[in-house]
């Protein structure tokens, strides 16, 4: 990220000098096909301007201010006014707007998604660079929102940016806030695509199965203690079936439950008999789906139908799904993705959204809430011997690692966490729990954190450079050669130091991280 002042003096807003406490930011989306920022600043600097932001974000990673931080900005049509600050992100070139906020293609959809990712990963920086600023926790409630989250809270007009664009490519408010946690925690990642929309914390249709045929058996039996004996007979046949194609057999049971009704097959739309679990075959309403002569095959069906979505893959059996050559190979990676408007590429299993989260939140039930989070039971009063170190989050798991208020379970979460560097003040006395600088704590579970005494240095973090000739080097010294490229003033992310000729420590620019030939003099930065 590089931020560049261009403050709209002119701007009858800026002439109004009204300040505010800053309370929290609020992101917005410009509303028409302009990728440059230039257009909208050459627009509202005059004094009849009505609208004025605080910043606004191109793709390649320029972020222009246009205000200062602390004044009252005229971006939402509403009290929000008064509380946050407004940032507009620029759009595509390559949509056209239909009615409203509905928009289609005008190419082939990869200049759109580019320009999209890339400026939602320049957004991520910005406000963890802003959060930093004012001392804000972004996962705190009505901190950060959108415009259209403003308009429901009754704090700004009726708009349905951001999430008019970012949910073609499955993106949402709810991990930008987390991204911006992360950020702020020690980086988000390495700037290319599959960093800027965040997988690693999806779930893998591929994979080993996490539930035992134990865990399943009992979900089930809880859920509808009338399950016949036929279906508790079956539930192994998920993790066989599932471990010879590589499919995570209980996400397939998972599902079965989810279609079946618990297996009561109340209200489904197939029957025990047809030993079809998964709603196979029903396209529409009244369709009776297809049929299996055995458990086994219309598990082995699902489990089939599942990997044409998860994988490219061939089958090791042979095929019995009847669907399977209608799936886009590949398309649906993550359990998240199943449902089609959830999926970046249109494409999933079944037509209404939220159909994968659906299936995970039947998952986590099988498998138990405190074995999925790696937390121990602990007591809220025990005690905390001093620790001094830090503690790395590594766990990738969807749901995160709780960070909460106490040394044990219970309703005590504070925030969730994916990944991050936090430093340790304390263990408590069950060896179960680190206290954190923050007060607060996180497990000591092993699958899920490590523990450092010393930081490695590879976290990153944003300096600020005030010289306009700070030359960016291929090479981590003054032997190096030039890249022929200034920083020019602005903030900068830096995600790797190292020792060289000319300066006490050179930095590795983000956006140069792919070819590692982006480095700066650390002796000429300010770190923020």
């Amino acid at each position: 990220m590089k931020l560049i002042q261009s403050i709209l003096t002119k701007s009858g807003c800026y002439q109004a000098g009204r300040t505010i406490a800053v309370k929290g930011l609020m992101i917005h989306s410009v509303g028409c096909p302009q990728s440059m920022a230039s257009a909208f600043i050459s627009n509202w600097n005059r004094g009849d301007a009505n609208a004025c932001v605080h910043a606004i974000v191109e793709p390649g990673g320029d972020v222009y201010q246009t205000l200062p931080w602390d004044h009252r900005g005229w971006h939402c049509g509403g009290a929000g006014n008064n509380t946050h600050i407004g940032v507009e992100m620029t759009e595509p070139a390559t949509i056209r707007y239909t009615g409203g906020a509905n928009w289609t293609e005008t190419g082939d959809g990869s200049g759109t998604r580019k320009h999209v990712l890339a400026a939602y990963q320049c957004a991520v920086e910005l406000f963890a660079y802003l959060c930093k600023q004012y001392g804000l926790n972004p996962l705190a409630d009505g901190v950060i929102i959108s415009h259209s989250e403003g308009c429901k809270r009754g704090i700004a007009s009726n708009h349905g940016d951001v999430e008019h664009i970012w949910g073609r490519f499955g993106l949402t408010m709810a991990q930008f806030r987390k991204d911006i946690r992360a950020e702020m925690d020690g980086g988000a990642g390495n700037g290319s695509d599959s960093s800027i929309a965040d997988t690693s914390f999806y779930t893998k249709i591929m994979g080993k199965a996490a539930a035992t045929v134990e865990q399943m058996r009992a979900y089930i039996q809880k859920k509808n203690p009338s399950v016949g004996q036929s279906v508790l007979d079956m539930v192994p046949l998920y993790l066989s079936e599932g471990e010879t194609e590589g499919v995570r057999g209980d996400i397939a049971f998972a599902q079965s439950c989810l279609e079946t009704g618990n297996f009561g097959f109340s209200g489904s739309a197939v029957r025990l008999e047809q030993n079809n679990f998964c709603g196979m075959g029903v396209t529409e309403n009244g369709m009776k789906g297809n049929s299996f002569d055995t458990p086994r095959l219309g598990i082995r069906a699902q489990v089939q139908h599942l990997k044409a979505y998860g994988s490219t893959e061939e089958l090791r059996n042979g095929k019995v799904d009847p669907r399977f050559q209608y799936v886009a190979r590949g398309s649906v990676p993550f359990v998240e993705w199943l449902g089609i408007p959830d999926n970046p590429q249109g494409k999933g299993w079944a037509a209404g959204a939220g159909y994968g989260e659906k299936i995970l939140s039947i998952l986590k039930s099988i498998i138990g809430e405190a074995e999925s989070s790696g937390e121990s039971d602990g007591k809220p009063d025990q005690p905390v011997k001093p620790l001094a170190g830090y503690v790395k989050v590594f766990y990738k798991g969807r749901d995160g690692v709780n960070v909460r208020k106490a040394p044990c379970m219970g309703d005590n979460v504070d925030q969730v966490v994916f990944d991050g560097i936090y430093t340790v003040t304390g263990i408590s006395g069950d060896g179960q729990w680190y206290r954190l600088k923050s007060g607060l704590y996180i497990t000591t579970g092993k699958e899920y954190v490590q523990f450092m005494e010393k930081l490695s240095g590879a976290a990153s973090y944003m300096v600020k450079v005030e010289i306009p000739d700070l030359n960016i080097r291929k090479g981590p010294g003054t032997d190096c050669e030039r890249s022929g490229k200034f920083t020019g003033p602005g903030v900068f992310t830096i995600v790797e130091e190292a020792d060289g000729d000319g300066a006490a420590k050179w930095g590795l620019l983000k956006s140069y991280q792919k070819k590692r030939d982006g480095w700066i003099s650390l002796d000429y930065t300010v770190r923020i």
